[in-house]
Formats: structure tokens, C-alpha cells, sequence
């Protein structure tokens, strides 16, 4: 354990970090949010709708992604602690950012192979491993490598190319599958599924080749069975300002993927939009240009007036947005909405990040920051299960459902905001 925080501590010493390498470091977020946006928001949704009876079509997508973000809320951290305790010549992370991403390429096609909701369950599942193989290890980056009082900085871009690679993949991948349909237009289909794995290798091959870490010690430090019991193992006493933290993360994270992942649904059922998927782009790119303006200047504002403002008036922004979401029904007042709810996101993405590497014990930073996505992968399961939750209420009553849905958005918000209070460390 000692010779892992002296690379740690002798890299984030070093003045020999430039711009570029923030870029080198982060670029694999690129790759990863162009995927999981574009299967979330659009390739799903129309996919399943080739399997599903339409009045459960919330329900079965809910189902879905809950099954494969509940495995990536167990792989990530394992996979993160297990690359803390490597030792390969050629770093801790790039191995298994390989290994991992290969194995998503290999997967990826399923989508347009399955004939059934069962096979495409199991593609989707095994899509999360794989990638969630690759993204624990690679969350390492920041913290082994980035010199202190710039992990601020580091968050920002991190978030913004993240919020680059949904931005500008979704529209293009919302124009191949606005011309398809079920049972019809399989070519647009096979070329969304093409496009997403060119991007994914690229930013792989571009991870793999100019990051360059220290080599580790050889073989793992701790057994195989002692690592993965400890992935999960967190002094509750010792890091109880990190424990606020997941769950404020947790609840905060939720609101976005409700949005994400049911909001063609939404707009075709409450909105009455009559291009679903090419609207359902617009208002992510809307989001998305405001997360792109947000993330920089609050990551490193951040850097000097802290998180907790930040991340706070991020919450009550978000809650706000839910609300006027509420009473939008046209199409400009829904991207007026998105612009509100991307603002807050983008400042809550990059500092909440920054936050999380302020927080994580020193030698284990890759199963911390797995941990954090533990929280936030945690909250994307439970918005998926808001699915069966809208088609029950709409049941009662038409649209009555996605009045719930935004209600919770709304309370999570808030809620989220209000657990930053009980953070009593200063970054």
C-alpha cells in the first residue's frame, strides 16, 4: 500500500503536467457519455418499442436499465479497487481500460441482432460490465496524476468533454433512428450502432496511447478475495463527511435520468411532439451547450470558494427548472426548461467531482471514486424504476404519471441540496 501513495503523491507533486494532458486523462468520457446518452435517450426507447406493447413501454425500459446500472454499481468499484492494488509494467488503469472497452465493441452489435426483450436485457447487461470494467480504473486518472489544487480544474474538463461527447453524438445518432421504426429502417439502426463503436475505440486507442503512467510494483498487493471484500468496505467513522456526500450525490443525480431516459416518452405523450427523437436531441443539445458553458467556470470557481455553494445553489437551479418544466407545453418553453436544468447540472457534474477527489483516503482513490459512481450509478437505478411508476398513475389518469415523475425530480433536488449542509470539511 505504501509504494501505491508514493506514485500517487510523487505524481500529483510533479510540475510536469500540462494543458494537453487534462485532455489525455479524460478523454475516454467522451467516448463512454456519446455511448450510454445515445443508447439511453434514443436507440432504447425506439428499440424496445419492437418488443414491448406501448402501454408498458415505461415500465420495460425501466426494467432494463435498472437491471444493468444495478451490475455496474457492483462491477465499478471492484474493478477500480482491483486496478488500485495492480502492479503492470505499463500502468494501474490503461490494462483493464483495454480490456474492458474490447469486450463493449465485442457486445455492442447484440442491439441490432436481438429478436426479443430478454436478449436485448442481456446485451444491455453485459454492455454495463464490460464498460464499467473499463470506466473504474480510468476514474483513477485525475487523482493519481493531476497536481493538487487543479483537481478542480481537472473535474471541469473531465465533465465537459462528457457533456461534448452526449452533446455532439445524440443529434447524430437522433437523426440515423428518426428514420427508423419498429420492425423497419434496420440500415439506420446498424449505423447508430457503428458510429457509437467507432467513437468508443477511438477514444480508447487515444486513452491507451498518451496516457503515461508510472509503473506499478508487479502482481496485485492484496489477494484477489481480500481486495474485492474490501471494494466495498467504507469507515463510516472516519469518512462521515464522504458518506453525506454519496448520498447527496445519489439523489442529486436521479432528476437527470428521469429526464434522459423517459423524456421522448414524455414529449410524445404530454407534449405532443410529433418528431419525438429529433426533439429529444434538441432539448439534450440545449442541455448540453449549458453544461458545456457551466462545467469550466464552476469547476474552477470551485477551486476557490469551495464546493458546498456551488453544488447547493446547483440544486435549488435544478429544482427550479423542475417546476417550470411542469407547466412548459411548447416546444420553446421545453428548451427554456432544458437550459435551466443544464446550467444546474453542469455546475453539480464538475464540482461534485472535485468534491469527490477532495474526500477519497490517500492509496485507494480509484475504489473511492468507484465508490462515488456507486452513488451516482445507485441513483440512475432507482430513476429507471420511476417507469412502471409513470404507467401506473397514467392508468389512473392520463399523463398523471409524469406529473409524478417530475414531482420526484423535484424533491430530489431539493433533498440532495439540503445533505451538502451536513458536510463539515472545507477543500
Amino acid at each position: 500500500m505504501r509504494k501505491v501513495v508514493s506514485n500517487t503523491e510523487s505524481h500529483t507533486s510533479t510540475n510536469g503536467f500540462h494543458s494537453i494532458d487534462y485532455i489525455k486523462i479524460t478523454i475516454l468520457g467522451f467516448g463512454l457519455t456519446a455511448l450510454w446518452s445515445s443508447l439511453h435517450s434514443i436507440v432504447l426507447p425506439l428499440r424496445l418499442l419492437d418488443f414491448v406493447p406501448e402501454s408498458l413501454k415505461n415500465t420495460y425500459l425501466g426494467y432494463l436499465t435498472f437491471t444493468g446500472l444495478i451490475l455496474a454499481m457492483a462491477v465499478q468499484p471492484i474493478a477500480g479497487a482491483i486496478s488500485d492494488r495492480s502492479g503492470f509494467s505499463w500502468g494501474r488503469r490503461r490494462p483493464y481500460i483495454l480490456a474492458g472497452i474490447i469486450l463493449a465493441l465485442l457486445f455492442l452489435p447484440g442491439i441490432g441482432f436481438c429478436t426479443s426483450y430478454v436478449t436485448i436485457l442481456l446485451i444491455y447487461c453485459l454492455l454495463q460490465i464490460s464498460c464499467n470494467t473499463a470506466q473504474g480504473p480510468y476514474q483513477g486518472f485525475i487523482p493519481d496524476l493531476v497536481p493538487d489544487g487543479k483537481k478542480g480544474l481537472a473535474s471541469g474538463v473531465k465533465a465537459l468533454l462528457e457533456l461534448l461527447g452526449g452533446v455532439a453524438v445524440v443529434r447524430l445518432i437522433a437523426y440515423f433512428m428518426g428514420r427508423y421504426s419498429a420492425g423497419e429502417g434496420g440500415f439506420w439502426l446498424w449505423i447508430s450502432l457503428g458510429a457509437l463503436a467507432i467513437v468508443l475505440l477511438g477514444t480508447m486507442l487515444a486513452t491507451i496511447l498518451t496516457v503515461k503512467e508510472r509503473p506499478g510494483a508487479g502482481g496485485f498487493q492484496l489477494p484477489l478475495l481480500t481486495t474485492l471484500y474490501k471494494s466495498f468496505q467504507i469507515d463510516v467513522k472516519a469518512n462521515r463527511d464522504f458518506i453525506w456526500f454519496l448520498g447527496s450525490r445519489m439523489l442529486m443525480g436521479i432528476p437527470g435520468v428521469i429526464l434522459q431516459t423517459f423524456a421522448l416518452y414524455y414529449l410524445v405523450d404530454v407534449v405532443g411532439i410529433a418528431n419525438p427523437a429529433a426533439t429529444t436531441a434538441d432539448l439534450l443539445i440545449v442541455v448540453g451547450f449549458c453544461l458545456l458553458a457551466t462545467v469550466y467556470p464552476a469547476g474552477r470557481l470551485s477551486d476557490r470558494v469551495g464546493r458546498k455553494p456551488i453544488l447547493i445553489s446547483s440544486g435549488l437551479l435544478g429544482a427550479l427548472g423542475i417546476m417550470a418544466l411542469f407547466f412548459s407545453r411548447s416546444y420553446m418553453h421545453i428548451m427554456l426548461c432544458g437550459a435551466l436544468l443544464g446550467i444546474a447540472n453542469g455546475a453539480f457534474l464538475s464540482t461534485s467531482w472535485a468534491l469527490a477527489t477532495d474526500l477519497v483516503s490517500r492509496g485507494e482513490e480509484a475504489r473511492y471514486l468507484g465508490l462515488a459512481n456507486l452513488a451516482l450509478a445507485g441513483g440512475s437505478a432507482l430513476a429507471r424504476l420511476i417507469g412502471p411508476v409513470i404507467d401506473f398513475f397514467n392508468g389512473y389518469s392520463p399523463n398523471l404519471g409524469y406529473s409524478v415523475m417530475l414531482l420526484v425530480c423535484f424533491v430530489c433536488f431539493v433533498s440532495g441540496s439540503l445533505l451538502l449542509l451536513k458536510i463539515k470539511r472545507r477543500a
